[in-house]
Protein backbone atom coordinates (compact mmCIF):
# COMPACT_ATOMS: atom_id res chain seq x y z
CA UNK A 1 0.00 0.00 0.00
CA UNK A 2 1.52 3.44 -0.83
CA UNK A 3 0.11 7.17 -0.99
CA UNK A 4 -1.25 8.42 -3.85
CA UNK A 5 -1.41 12.01 -5.36
CA UNK A 6 -5.74 12.04 -4.87
CA UNK A 7 -7.50 14.56 -3.01
CA UNK A 8 -8.69 13.75 0.38
CA UNK A 9 -11.39 16.54 -0.18
CA UNK A 10 -12.52 15.31 -3.59
CA UNK A 11 -12.95 11.56 -1.80
CA UNK A 12 -14.14 12.88 1.12
CA UNK A 13 -16.85 15.32 -0.70
CA UNK A 14 -18.20 11.84 -2.56
CA UNK A 15 -19.74 10.73 0.28
CA UNK A 16 -23.08 10.71 1.66
CA UNK A 17 -24.01 13.86 4.08
CA UNK A 18 -24.10 11.53 7.02
CA UNK A 19 -20.75 9.78 6.25
CA UNK A 20 -19.47 12.77 5.01
CA UNK A 21 -19.69 14.23 8.56
CA UNK A 22 -18.73 11.41 10.34
CA UNK A 23 -15.72 11.20 7.99
CA UNK A 24 -14.89 14.31 8.66
CA UNK A 25 -14.72 14.60 12.16
CA UNK A 26 -12.48 11.14 12.37
CA UNK A 27 -10.26 12.82 10.29
CA UNK A 28 -9.98 16.33 12.56
CA UNK A 29 -9.55 13.58 15.04
CA UNK A 30 -6.85 12.02 13.72
CA UNK A 31 -5.22 15.16 12.99
CA UNK A 32 -4.80 15.93 16.63
CA UNK A 33 -3.76 12.56 17.69
CA UNK A 34 -1.18 12.18 15.06
CA UNK A 35 -0.27 15.75 14.52
CA UNK A 36 -0.06 14.78 10.88
CA UNK A 37 -1.79 15.84 7.71
CA UNK A 38 -3.67 13.06 6.11
CA UNK A 39 -3.39 11.58 2.58
CA UNK A 40 -5.16 9.36 0.71
CA UNK A 41 -4.06 5.40 0.16
CA UNK A 42 -6.06 4.55 -2.32
CA UNK A 43 -9.75 4.74 -0.75
CA UNK A 44 -8.13 5.10 3.09
CA UNK A 45 -7.10 8.15 4.39
CA UNK A 46 -4.00 7.67 6.40
CA UNK A 47 -2.33 9.76 9.17
CA UNK A 48 1.79 9.12 8.75
CA UNK A 49 3.94 6.17 7.17
CA UNK A 50 5.55 3.87 8.56
CA UNK A 51 7.86 0.04 7.98
CA UNK A 52 6.40 -2.93 9.19
CA UNK A 53 8.02 -6.32 9.05
CA UNK A 54 6.64 -9.37 11.05
CA UNK A 55 8.73 -12.28 12.31
CA UNK A 56 6.79 -14.28 9.11
CA UNK A 57 8.98 -12.04 6.72
CA UNK A 58 6.26 -10.28 5.70
CA UNK A 59 6.79 -6.52 5.34
CA UNK A 60 5.50 -3.46 4.00
CA UNK A 61 4.31 0.39 4.41
CA UNK A 62 1.07 1.55 5.80
CA UNK A 63 0.05 4.55 7.68
CA UNK A 64 -0.12 4.68 11.60
CA UNK A 65 -3.80 5.62 11.50
CA UNK A 66 -6.16 5.54 8.91
CA UNK A 67 -9.91 5.35 7.99
CA UNK A 68 -12.11 4.54 5.18
CA UNK A 69 -15.55 4.63 4.10
CA UNK A 70 -16.84 1.20 2.94
CA UNK A 71 -20.20 0.65 2.36
CA UNK A 72 -21.07 -1.32 5.35
CA UNK A 73 -19.21 0.82 7.84
CA UNK A 74 -16.49 3.30 8.54
CA UNK A 75 -13.17 1.04 8.83
CA UNK A 76 -11.01 2.69 11.16
CA UNK A 77 -7.37 0.92 10.76
CA UNK A 78 -5.89 0.88 14.32
CA UNK A 79 -3.17 -0.98 15.35
CA UNK A 80 -2.12 -4.79 15.67
CA UNK A 81 -4.63 -5.67 18.26
CA UNK A 82 -7.53 -3.98 18.86
CA UNK A 83 -8.96 -6.83 21.55
CA UNK A 84 -5.70 -5.66 24.06
CA UNK A 85 -7.94 -2.03 24.51
CA UNK A 86 -10.08 -2.07 27.42
CA UNK A 87 -11.84 0.99 26.05
CA UNK A 88 -13.44 -2.29 23.16
CA UNK A 89 -15.86 -3.46 25.43
CA UNK A 90 -17.68 0.55 26.28
CA UNK A 91 -17.06 2.14 23.40
CA UNK A 92 -20.57 1.53 22.13
CA UNK A 93 -22.43 -0.36 19.38
CA UNK A 94 -19.19 -1.54 16.83
CA UNK A 95 -17.92 -4.72 15.37
CA UNK A 96 -13.52 -5.24 15.01
CA UNK A 97 -11.57 -7.70 13.24
CA UNK A 98 -7.56 -8.28 14.64
CA UNK A 99 -6.89 -4.32 14.02
CA UNK A 100 -9.64 -2.74 12.49
CA UNK A 101 -12.81 -0.82 14.09
CA UNK A 102 -16.42 -1.14 12.35
CA UNK A 103 -18.31 1.51 13.07
CA UNK A 104 -21.80 2.08 11.54
CA UNK A 105 -22.84 5.45 12.64
CA UNK A 106 -21.07 7.73 15.53
CA UNK A 107 -24.10 7.95 17.20
CA UNK A 108 -22.86 4.15 18.09
CA UNK A 109 -20.57 4.97 19.92
CA UNK A 110 -18.96 6.89 23.09
CA UNK A 111 -16.60 10.01 21.04
CA UNK A 112 -14.61 10.04 23.82
CA UNK A 113 -13.82 6.64 24.67
CA UNK A 114 -13.23 6.35 21.03
CA UNK A 115 -10.71 9.40 20.70
CA UNK A 116 -9.17 7.20 24.01
CA UNK A 117 -8.92 4.58 21.90
CA UNK A 118 -7.68 5.99 19.00
CA UNK A 119 -4.68 8.40 20.62
CA UNK A 120 -3.99 4.70 22.77
CA UNK A 121 -3.84 2.57 19.09
CA UNK A 122 -1.45 5.62 17.91
CA UNK A 123 1.01 5.58 20.46
CA UNK A 124 1.56 1.80 21.21
CA UNK A 125 2.00 1.55 17.35
CA UNK A 126 5.17 3.75 17.88
CA UNK A 127 6.45 1.18 20.40
CA UNK A 128 6.53 -1.89 18.32
CA UNK A 129 9.16 -3.70 17.76
CA UNK A 130 8.78 -4.32 14.18
CA UNK A 131 7.53 -0.70 13.31
CA UNK A 132 9.65 1.70 12.27
CA UNK A 133 8.08 5.07 11.86
CA UNK A 134 9.18 6.93 8.11
CA UNK A 135 7.01 10.14 8.36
Amino acid sequence: MDITNESIQSYIEQLSADRYEAILWIVNEMKQITNREPKLWGTIIGFGKLYYKYKTGHDGHMPILALSSRKQAITLYLTYNIEQYEEIKTLGKCTYGKGCLYIKKLSDVDLNVLKRLMRKSYEDALKYDFITLIE
